[in-house]
This record gives C-alpha cells, sequence and structure tokens, in this order.
C-alpha cells in the first residue's frame, strides 16, 4: 500500500484485522496521549489492559505528546493518577521547558515569571534583552504577550547565532474536552511573523524525538509502530520517520476525515480505539 493517495475515491485504508501480525512486526510503541490513552482527564476504556500485555509480549512502550503544558515528572503524575505505570514519557513543551532545561544542565529565562509583564509605548521606549541567550524556545503558552513575542524577537534578531526553537507547529490543542483551542502554532506564528525565520521543529511531525528513540531502544524505525489520534502530527510523524502507523478513532480523526478524497495522509492501519489490539477484529467499524 501506498501513504498517499489524495483524490483516489476508491482508497480505503486498511482496519486492524489482525493485532497479532502487527504486534509480532515491531518491538517498540509510540503512544500519543490525549486521544490515545486519556481524553481530557479520563483514561480511555480497556488502555490498562492494552498496555501490560504489550509489555508481557516483550514490547518497549514510548509516551510521547505535544502537548506543552506539563513536564516529564508532572505527565508522569498524570499516568498514576488514572492507574498507570510508566517510567518515561517524552514531552515536548510548555509550562515545562524551564524545568526540562534545568535538568539539562542549562539556564532558562522567561516562561511564566513573565506573564504579567506589559508595553507602554511612549518616547524612546525600548526593552532591555540579555545578549548571552543563544536560544529562543517557544512552544505552547497560554500567557502569552506582547512583551514575550518582542523579547523573541530581539533574541533572535539581535544575538549572533541565537537559536530559533519551536516545540511544535500544532494548529489546535484540546486543552479540554469543550472545544479546539489555539494550538503552539499560533504562538510560534507570531515569532516567525516577527522575525522572518524558520524554527528548528522538534515536536512531532519532525523526525528529531523519532531519531532520539530509535537510538535510545537501539531499534530500527521500521520496527516501531505510532499510535496516535491525528492525522498531520501523529501519523504523519510516523509516516516520516519510517514506521508502521496505527491510527485510532478515539480522539480527533474521525472515519470521515480518513476517508474524505481531500486527505493524503494515510496511515498503515486504523481502529477504534487501543485496546483493540487485544483482540483480532475481522470486521470493518
Amino acid at each position: 500500500m501506498t501513504n498517499s493517495a489524495k483524490g483516489s475515491a476508491n482508497f480505503r485504508v486498511p482496519v486492524l484485522s489482525n493485532a497479532e501480525d502487527l504486534i509480532n512486526s515491531v518491538d517498540t510503541f509510540i503512544f500519543d496521549c490525549d486521544g490515545v490513552i486519556w481524553k481530557g482527564e479520563t483514561l480511555i476504556d480497556g488502555v490498562p489492559e492494552t498496555l501490560d500485555m504489550l509489555r508481557s509480549r516483550g514490547k518497549s512502550l514510548v509516551f510521547m505528546t505535544n502537548n506543552s503544558t506539563k513536564s516529564r515528572k508532572q505527565y508522569r503524575k498524570k499516568f498514576e493518577a488514572l492507574g498507570l505505570t510508566v517510567q518515561e514519557v517524552y514531552v515536548i513543551g510548555g509550562e515545562g521547558i524551564l524545568q526540562e532545561l534545568e535538568l539539562c544542565g542549562i539556564k532558562g529565562i522567561g516562561g511564566p515569571e513573565d506573564r504579567d509583564k506589559t508595553i507602554q509605548f511612549g518616547p524612546g521606549f525600548f526593552i532591555e534583552h540579555d545578549k548571552d541567550v543563544g536560544a529562543v524556545v517557544v512552544g505552547f503558552d497560554q500567557f502569552i504577550n506582547f512583551y514575550k513575542i518582542q523579547y523573541g524577537t530581539l533574541c533572535i534578531r539581535e544575538n549572533p547565532g541565537c537559536l530559533f526553537i519551536a516545540t511544535n507547529c500544532d494548529a489546535v490543542g484540546h486543552f479540554t474536552d469543550a472545544q479546539e483551542w489555539a494550538g503552539g502554532g499560533s504562538m510560534v506564528g507570531a515569532i516567525k511573523g516577527s522575525t522572518q525565520k524558520e524554527p528548528l521543529v522538534l515536536g512531532k511531525p519532525s523526525t528529531f524525538m523519532m531519531d532520539h528513540v530509535s537510538k535510545k531502544f537501539e531499534t530500527d524505525k521500521s520496527k516501531i509502530c505510532m499510535v496516535g489520534d491525528r492525522l498531520d502530527t501523529d501519523i504523519l510523524f510516523g509516516i516520516n520517520s519510517g514506521c508502521k502507523t496505527l491510527l485510532v478513532l478515539s480522539g480527533v480523526t474521525t472515519l470521515s476525515m480518513l476517508q474524505s478524497p481531500e486527505n493524503d495522509i494515510q496511515p498503515d492501519f486504523y481502529t477504534e480505539k487501543v485496546s483493540n489490539l487485544l483482540t483480532q477484529n475481522d470486521t470493518d467499524v
């Protein structure tokens, strides 16, 4: 099969009818979190049993999210609160960025402490910025303001060699179960607009994290399966990395969206929810 079938009205992504074959073909499963493992604060049915089964089969499990509201430590607490045991969660973004940088021995400034800073335009008004800043990291920030945008812009424009790094360029986020919200891409877009520079994107669908996972678990990317609920991030991430891909319909993407002639991102398989890995599903959904 091919992964691109735009305009092909007769093309249909295979439903996952033989979970055993998929499980046997890979060593590592990477799971997106929201829409796959949980929805909001509610665990999706069958997830604990599925993870236990995969672990019992000797599979490595990785949890990866573009959601930038928590650090790895905070996400681990969420998993534990939902009754799930995990060793590591790969997080790209947001309030946890400063904590993650600190763990790497990198000093970070800004973030939450700049949430209330304002701009008062007047004659001669300007903002001082740290000339030693070597990178501006942009992730989802519910407290984005003009001060932050200007500060980041000054660093990228005026500090020699300053990097512009984006955690992700997601158009929307599902931070509550009530509606879609403007995602991290809106913050990244503001800095792109003011600097006229493209960022180094670390989150899905960029392959940056997949390279790390492949190296860490010493496995070929063809032996990894990416499980996600979004076509433009999770599934494209897997496709770009040369992995197997499984779309679950328990989150953002619906069957009609998947089968739309306008959709050109095609996973290897799809199924209703991750717990369908527990049994072979011989009928269409």
